[in-house]
């Protein structure tokens, strides 16, 4: 009566061990393995595209956190290029970030094309590096955001907060 038990479990076991194995032979080390991944190591991000846009794509990162007075790198990949005399690359950023080196880029035909930006931040908020991308006379507007430091941007009221006879709280904003 003591053998069934103990097959039981021994076949319990070994089902689990059999499960298991194609899991622990895939070459992914586990959690425990795992290296932390830094800013270079990071997913790129693809930049969103309209049906009437240039046909380039742009993947971009960034390559450090941003902070006040030191160069950010922004890592950009584009493809798509499929004009002849190839595509032409515009940088231009917010007020508060400075693009530091060239603010122009060529891209040529049929080959993807990496290039890195530095930006500074000149103040903590949320600024944004343009990328203006023209082929055959249609150009793509991208704006990459720039976070530097925890503050957030504020906006402006236009109206005026009053309270209604019953306690509730409105905005009186002005016709225009």
């Amino acid at each position: 009566m003591s053998i069934r038990p103990r097959s039981m479990i021994f076949l319990a076991w070994f089902a689990m061990a059999a499960l298991s194995a194609p899991a622990m032979a895939d070459g992914v080390p586990g959690v425990r393995h795992a290296k932390s991944t830094s800013h270079r190591e990071a997913p790129m991000t693809t930049a969103a595209r309209k049906p009437n846009d240039s046909g380039v794509t742009l993947r971009f990162r960034l390559d450090a956190v941003p902070q006040v007075g030191r160069g950010t790198p922004v890592v950009l990949e584009f493809g798509g290029v499929s004009d002849p005399d190839g595509a032409t690359v515009r940088f231009s950023a917010d007020a508060g970030l400075t693009v530091s080196g060239s603010d122009t880029l060529a891209l040529p035909r049929a080959r993807r094309t990496s290039a890195t930006v530095t930006v500074v931040s000149e103040r903590e908020g949320l600024t944004y590096l343009n990328v203006f991308i023209t082929q055959k006379g249609a150009m793509s507007a991208i704006s990459i955001p720039i976070q530097t430091g925890t503050a957030v941007p504020v906006l402006k009221s236009s109206g005026e907060l009053k309270s209604t006879p019953d306690g509730e709280n409105i905005i009186t904003m002005p016709a225009r």
